[in-house]
């Protein structure tokens, strides 16, 4: 028997049920070593040695895994093909202390691909495995050392990040843009006419777009008094089409995923964050039903490809193929081209045929169903668009309207995007058109945009910052870390604490977030990943004038003063003032007495105006929790703990609360504004 070793349980299940019993195959559940929590865990003096540990969470695994190993005539490790997963498979060796063993690797999860790979063993890529370590220990560096930095100088509980931080700064430096915009104002005009043809179809809009045979800049009507000359000077002028002009355009199709792209995708057209869609995508590969979804790559199989073509051909007809393989190169610096795209495993497996032959939920589908249209549309024939444009002079002005329609929708049928379609009528040169209404429009200049996720994600990838693998953990942590949030339009903002930070940080440690010098680092621990380079020597490179400058900063960088505010507020606690502070989680009133004094009070919670039922003195106050959830609890917190997720409901006497008639709760309004208890055992 031969054991083979993966990292999740899903794919374990999956590549056993190809296999059958002449292997077992069983589950890591992810990392079984890693740096220790509670210390910085790298031997700075010795080359950077790393003190790994097996985490408690991971100890019965181990014991499982060695017991399998001692039984087995041979131990395969079959982690993902990348830096984790190469490290992965070094950890279990290490860790299991495995002698007889191969390494297998693959793109996709399907008998064909797991027989080839089985054929195929190779050892485990020390170049990857490096890489991975000096990434880790990297982040480590600068998280353990930086971050008790910013504790003495600003807060304590903050954290800083070698990319995390260059992230922040994106937002932070947008949001400044946003704040010092100074929107300016233009006009533009529109003529409403009408062709010889009848009713509504013969109707269009033209806009000005010359005057006295010079083109028309943004900025030429900057107020109401130049668009109203113009409208004045047209009055009694006559419309006559002086060109028109047609031809077909055609519009290709979008290259298959590559992770980025499908996270920015899977935001804008089904609202998936990024993580949620990497979580997705994961279950989707365990199945076997996608190719591997951490991937910078375009290429694409011969027989993915040739799959798609049989699709195309039996789905759509002969005309919607390309006539040819599509074949795409990635343009993105140190892509990994031995990967393939992210794809569907099978072409033939519609979106409609899995819904049927597995059990998946529907946001599993939903992106499932992105990954095949993308894939089957790159291998479609273009769309075919008739556009005309016509030019219509009217005194010493032109106008210019334009329309386009779809001659052939192409790959459009499978991949639909934004294409508006406007026709115009029927128009011959030299025709007289009837002039309907005459338009003079106001508008201004709009300030930079704020990121969503997948902007952020697309300027992370356009400037080298971080890889693949890490966009989604990027995002996710600055948000835990409290440092940018989401506005109600799921556009990211800066926090008061992510500003502070940030300021610090480019203040006196401008290389860790300079954007360049975060990019040159993921070069160089590309070129560790390839071999052109030893892993130790970049990291002295780096954390020499790191470790010099830190000491410094120490020395020279007072705490600093970011608003600390006095009130008229006494402390319950010790009757000393009470200040506005700022921590983690934004301002919050403190104790002037601390660390004599712990006492601290959220700044900004509002009463209901109803006495705790508990205690029968503090009041319900609506709090948060640390990631913004709102909860109730009472104002004397700690000394009473009457907490609730529900609003409560007020009774009829002032200051009291409704309560149950039948077990004496406390009643909650529900979403529908209505009331209930709030003891689950009575509502059953």
């Amino acid at each position: 028997m031969k054991l083979i070793i993966v990292e999740s349980p899903t794919k374990a299940k999956t590549l056993q049920g190809f296999l059958g019993t002449r292997y077992k195959v069983l589950s890591s559940f992810g990392h079984i070593r890693d740096l220790p929590a509670s210390e910085l865990g790298v031997d700075t003096e010795n080359d950077f040695k790393p003190r790994y540990v097996i985490p408690t969470k991971a100890r019965k695994t181990i014991t499982a895994l060695k017991e399998a190993a001692k039984k087995a005539d041979l131990t395969i490790l079959a982690t993902d093909e990348d830096r984790e997963g190469e490290a992965i498979s070094f950890h279990l060796k290490e860790a299991l202390n495995l002698k007889n063993t191969q390494r297998i690797a693959f793109h996709e999860i399907t008998k064909q691909a797991i027989e080839e790979a089985l054929k195929n063993p190779r050892d485990i890529d020390m170049n990857l495995v490096d890489a991975q370590q000096a990434r880790r220990i990297l982040d480590r560096i600068v998280g353990y050392k930086l971050s008790p930095f910013l504790w003495k100088k600003i807060s304590r509980g903050l954290s800083a990040g070698r990319v995390q931080s260059v992230t922040v700064r994106l937002v932070v430096d947008r949001e400044r843009e946003i704040e010092k915009f100074v929107a300016q104002e233009y006009w533009t005009i529109e003529a409403l006419l009408h062709s010889r043809e009848t009713g509504v179809k013969g109707k269009f809009i033209a806009l000005l777009v010359k005057k006295d045979g010079k083109p028309l800049n943004k900025f030429d009507l900057k107020d109401k008094g130049a668009a109203d000359e113009i409208v004045k000077d047209l009055h009694g002028a006559e419309y006559n089409v002086t060109s028109v002009e047609k031809q077909e355009v055609k519009r290709n199709p979008l290259p298959p995923f590559t992770t980025s792209t499908l996270q920015q995708e899977a935001f804008q057209k089904l609202r998936f964050p990024a993580k949620m869609t990497m979580r997705l995508g994961q279950n989707l590969y365990e199945r076997g039903l996608i190719t591997y979804h951490r991937t910078d790559s375009l290429n694409l199989s011969e027989q993915a490809l040739w799959g798609a073509k049989k699709l195309i051909e039996t789905s759509y007809g002969k005309n919607y193929w390309a006539g040819f393989p599509r074949k795409y190169k990635t343009k993105t610096k140190g892509a990994q081209e031995a990967h393939e795209a992210i794809r569907p495993t099978y072409p033939e497996k519609t979106p409609e045929n899995i819904k049927n032959e597995t059990e998946l939920d529907d946001n599993q589908l939903r992106l499932y169903d992105l990954v095949w249209r993308r894939f089957i549309a790159c291998q479609m024939r273009q769309a075919a668009l008739d556009t005309v444009s016509v030019d219509i002079a009217a005194k010493n002005y032109l106008f210019r309207a334009s329309g386009q329609t779809i001659k052939f929708d192409g790959f459009l049928r499978v991949y639909p995007m934004k294409l508006e379609e406007n026709e115009l009528p029927r128009m011959d040169v030299n025709e007289i058109l009837e002039l309907l209404k005459l338009t003079p429009n106001q508008h201004f200049t709009q300030p930079p945009a704020r990121y969503t996720e997948a902007s952020l994600i697309k300027t992370l990838e356009e400037n080298g910052i971080g890889r693949p693998s890490t966009y989604a953990p990027i995002i996710s942590t600055v948000q835990e870390r409290n440092y940018i949030e989401k506005n109600e339009q799921k556009k990211f903002r800066p926090t008061e604490i992510g500003i502070a930070v940030n300021d610090l940080l480019v203040e006196h440690f401008p290389a860790i977030v300079d954007i360049k010098f975060t990019a040159q680092m993921e070069e160089e621990l590309d070129e560790v990943a390839q071999g052109e380079k030893q892993w130790v020597p970049v990291m002295k490179e780096f954390y020499d004038p790191f470790a010099k400058l830190l000491e410094e900063k120490y020395r020279e960088v007072s705490k600093q003063d970011i608003g600390e505010t006095a009130t008229d507020k006494v402390c319950p606690e010790c009757g000393s003032p009470l200040v506005i502070r700022l921590g983690r989680y934004g301002r919050f009133y403190a104790c002037s007495a601390f660390p004599k004094c712990r006492h601290t009070e959220p700044l900004q919670n509002t009463g209901l105006g109803i006495k705790c039922p508990k205690c029968g003195e503090g009041e319900i106050l609506e709090k948060r929790t640390k990631t913004k959830k709102i909860f109730y609890g009472c104002s004397r917190f700690p000394k009473c703990d009457f907490a609730l997720w529900d609003k409560p409901v007020a009774g009829r006497k002032a200051g009291t609360v409704k309560t149950c008639p039948r077990c004496r709760s406390v009643m909650v309004e529900t979403k529908g504004g209505k009331s209930k208890c709030s003891n689950k055992v009575c509502m059953k």
